[in-house]
């Protein structure tokens, strides 16, 4: 039967997935495998554009290549035809002729649909108006689609179906294709600077006995054969500190890390970040080190240190405004916001703010509460938030002059955080009274509070190096990077509630 033959049979349905599943039928039943294992290319659709870019209008040669890409568009002119291939690299048009193909062969090429793989060997030529063009000599079909795609000229722009099959996203929005190169770029430029910079990157375990190295709620798991309760990591922070125990110097990790909360355009409960520790620097060697990481990614990713970010003029350029975290507090409450105001002034300054408070909370967190609705918002150009309050800041060093206080700081930008950074804690005595304060506030009812991690002191107790450590999301500056309004547009697969 002619290709028009069983075109013509498969039509009679008005169900596009029963139409292609017919062509699918009557391909095998004439002994043509409709999902192929190999095509041997010759060339990618950039490499031809690259290798034929001087080729005038109007001009055919006799170069031959093989290329391969899925059908995107396609346009039917009597015995001729336009298909508009993609690959990895970018499209090109097939100039489809009968006379070139064969009667037969160009009616089974008319019969593809958009979406199919296909595989074509021909000559390169220019079409009178400028188009390069591959004139194909065979067309192979690779793999069936059996799906439409979306309308060629409305895309997709259901933000949940794009979030929900980003494949399909990947396919009709080309331009979140450049949001995913820039988020591999960044990466990759991270890895190189810390490579430049001395660092070893290390893998740390996932599953953990004792959630730590962050206050956060954990996803809770169990393993059979140990018959014990194991925690996806908050953070690596405590295995990697071991390491610094064990002799190594510089080490970090990129690392999968997970948080049972909630889901925002900040915040997805499986996220990416960058950890990393050095020995015998401190918080200002954490800070040239953030420095050097954000602009060598910027660099890698825009070409510039300047940026826009929803409608937000962005200089990265260092060194970055040092800001302590309670003078800043003070200025935006008009007032003295520090540990010298009683415990019921600061609480009831928070009412007055509108900010919740728990029984619980000391004068530290009420004072953190108030940075974080008075103030993070209103920083929109980098800035190193430093001194958080002993409270809110159980790994890090203690201010020698103000022991309310430690050696910490946040990266602020566009109103987010971008970076948390320490003079770690090296004391094992200190560090042991810390994680019992941790585990009274969760006696107390706060779920985010860290475990106990027994072995970590042990290791502490054995000599750690004086250290810095730090961490930067990567799905934030990415986001950055990219003007991207929200963390689901740099996540390949977002995490979402189950279809109804």
């Amino acid at each position: 039967m002619a290709a028009e033959e069983h075109t013509r049979g498969s039509q009679a349905s008005d169900d596009p997935f029963a139409v292609r599943l017919g062509k699918l039928a009557a391909l095998r039943a004439h002994g043509d495998e409709p999902f192929k294992e190999r095509f041997d290319r010759t060339h990618t659709i950039a490499e031809v554009r690259l290798a034929w870019t001087d080729l005038e209008p109007g001009a055919d040669t006799s170069d031959e290549v093989a290329v391969a890409g899925r059908v995107v568009a396609k346009r039917e002119q009597g015995k001729i035809a336009f298909f508009v291939v993609r690959d990895a690299s970018g499209e090109i048009q097939l100039f489809l002729r009968s006379n070139v193909l064969g009667p037969q062969d160009f009616a089974r090429a008319l019969d593809l649909d958009v979406g199919d793989w296909i595989g074509a060997t021909g000559t390169v030529s220019r079409t009178q108006r400028g188009e390069l063009s591959v004139v194909p000599a065979t067309v192979t079909l690779l793999s069936k689609s059996l799906r439409p795609l979306p309308e060629k000229f409305h895309g997709l722009a259901d933000v949940e179906t794009r979030y929900r099959q980003r494949y399909l996203d990947l396919i009709a929005n080309p331009g979140v294709r450049h949001v995913f190169e820039s988020r591999f770029a960044c990466i990759a430029a991270i890895r190189r600077y810390m490579e430049s910079q001395g660092f070893v990157e290390v893998e740390t375990p996932m599953l953990h006995p004792i959630p730590g190295g962050a206050t956060a709620r954990p996803f809770v798991t169990h393993h059979n054969a140990l018959d014990m309760d194991l925690y996806l990591r908050i953070a690596p922070e405590l295995y990697l500190k071991r390491l610094l125990v064990g002799g190594f110097e510089r080490v970090y990790e990129i690392n999968r890390s997970f948080r049972n909360e909630g889901i925002s355009v900040r915040h997805n409960p499986e996220f990416t970040m960058l950890e990393a520790y050095q020995a015998f620097t401190d918080l200002e060697g954490m800070m040239d080190l953030t420095e050097g990481i954000v602009t060598a990614a910027a660099q890698a990713v825009l070409g510039t240190l300047q940026l826009e970010y929803q409608g937000v003029q962005v200089d990265l350029t260092p060194p970055w405004p040092r800001r302590t975290l309670i003078s800043l507090t003070s200025e935006a409450a008009g007032q003295d916001v520090s540990f010298a105001r009683s415990i019921e002034d600061l609480r009831n300054l928070c009412e007055t703010h509108g900010i919740p408070t728990e029984p619980n909370w000391g004068k530290g967190k009420l004072i953190t509460e108030l940075f974080e609705k008075l103030v993070e918002h209103t920083l929109l150009q980098p800035t190193l938030v430093t001194d958080y309050p002993l409270e809110t800041s159980p790994l890090a060093r203690r201010k020698m002059d103000e022991p309310d206080l430690t050696r910490r700081f946040e990266l602020i930008i566009t109103g987010r955080e971008f970076a948390n950074a320490f003079s770690e804690l090296i004391d094992p005595i200190d560090q042991r009274e810390r994680f019992a304060a941790q585990m009274r506030a969760k006696a107390a009812g706060d779920d985010e509070a860290m475990g106990y991690d027994e072995d970590y002191l042990r290791a502490m107790e054995y000599g750690m190096p004086p250290a810095g450590g730090l961490g930067i999301g990567i799905d934030r500056l990415v986001m950055l990077l990219t003007d991207s309004p929200s963390i689901r547009d740099v996540l390949l697969f977002p995490h979402l509630r189950p279809e109804s």
